[in-house]
């Protein structure tokens, strides 16, 4: 029976091609970005229907990262073992309980903050789809292929654009439904059409003694410092921008959508790009170039500049900052990471760069109900990616 179910498998998965299996992983990672990215859209909405002070909205929008991030080091460790195909379609089946429910909490805080917590699965997708495309390419295109997976985080920019209007037109219930109807379409899909790479093979070994393994090694520990930043900065500000804009800016919800969508659109774009530079000059020069950028940008943000110029630019250059960054970080941990270890490693790094975006809004919304600007939120996001370049730039001196 189990030669029988290896063999199916084994000739299954020679059915499929990469650019195909790689378009497919990058559909479900969008998809379940957008439902792990359904509150931080809202977040006017629900601060205005429950009356929430700006350090409750800042953590009901924070609540889902948490999950999305932590939950990235076990669902890594099972991608080792199970395989993206197995993955995928589970997590898109499982985000549908707490998609349902979080649509039906609108009208209790504390509801919203538990259900929001578990919407958090959703996010962990990212750590199965690298690990997943990783195996369907050779070394020298890793860069490439992490890059273009890694344009599925513009679910984030769907969900800040379409989500208000859905919720507008729809309602929040039938918002929410529509959501839940598509994640169960995208796990069928996964199952039925997704393969394993042919080389492939399930690691045989037990999860912990293997995470206990990656973190003994040096690059997991760096690669989590900058992906903490570059994924971490990008999800701190899709999910946060669009509070930021109505609150500093006194933008509509809906306009807030569309400028966040717009940022996540740009770092979206910058991925795939980050990660093809990198293959052609090396991913330690792309870190560096997203790290300064970021710095630079985010002190003419912390002056609090007029709306469109240049404040509008400034998120725009950080968003293509970030985007190289991602790709950038990717890129170097493909050519420091055995190929054996890159799901677990992928897990504890994705998991950094979750938790990356998670503390921001909590600061940001800290900093804004204290001083009643975002000043110094701005200021230390600038000085901790002033201290990330420097460390980059002599911790992977011989990298390329």
């Amino acid at each position: 029976m189990g030669g029988t179910v290896h063999s199916t498998e084994g000739r299954a998965a020679a059915r499929g091609t990469a650019g195909g299996n790689l378009a497919l992983a990058t559909a479900a990672f969008a998809l379940t970005f957008w439902a792990w990215n359904l509150v931080g859209p809202l977040s006017k909405t629900y601060s205005e229907q429950l009356s929430l002070s700006p350090s409750q909205t800042s953590l009901l929008v924070a609540v889902p990262v948490l999950v999305g991030s932590l939950g990235r080091i076990p669902v890594g460790a099972l991608t080792d073992r199970l395989g993206g195909r197995v993955m995928f379609t589970a997590l898109c089946f499982i985000s549908i309980v707490p998609t349902l429910l979080v649509g039906l909490s609108g009208g209790s805080y504390p509801m919203l903050l538990l259900w929001g917590f578990f919407l958090g699965v959703a996010g962990t997708s990212f750590a199965v789809g690298i690990p997943f495309v990783n195996a369907w390419h050779p070394p020298a295109r890793r860069g490439f292929a992490t890059g273009v997976f890694g344009a599925g985080m513009g679910g984030t920019a769907l969900s800040a654009l379409l989500t208000p209007v859905l919720v507008q037109a729809w309602g929040l219930l039938a918002t929410h439904l529509a959501m839940c109807a598509a994640l169960a379409v995208m796990g069928a899909v996964m199952w039925v059409f997704s393969r394993n790479a042919p080389d492939w093979r399930p690691s045989s070994a037990p999860a912990l003694p293997r995470m206990r393994d990656a973190l003994r090694l040096k690059e997991t520990w760096q690669m989590a410092l900058l992906y903490a930043l570059a994924f971490g900065g990008f999800v701190a500000f899709t999910t946060y921008l669009p509070t930021l804009l109505t609150t500093a800016y006194a933008f509509a919800q809906t306009e807030a959508g569309l400028r966040t969508a717009g940022f996540a659109l740009v770092a979206v774009i910058a991925r795939p790009i980050g990660g093809t530079l990198s293959d052609r000059f090396g991913p330690v020069r792309i870190c560096l170039a997203s790290f300064i950028g970021t710095c630079v940008f985010a002190v003419v943000l912390a002056f609090h500049p007029p709306a469109e110029f240049p404040a509008g630019a400034s998120f725009v250059l950080i968003a293509l900052a970030l985007g190289l960054g991602t790709g950038g970080v990717f890129a170097l941990l493909a050519k420091l990471v055995e190929p054996s270890r890159v799901g677990t490693v992928t897990g504890l790094v994705g998991a950094a760069g979750g938790l990356g975006g998670y503390f921001p809004p909590l600061v940001m919304g800290g900093v804004y109900q204290a001083t009643g600007a975002y000043t110094i939120g701005f200021v230390l996001l600038a000085a901790v990616a002033l201290a990330v370049a420097l460390y980059t730039s002599r911790a992977f001196r011989t990298a390329e």
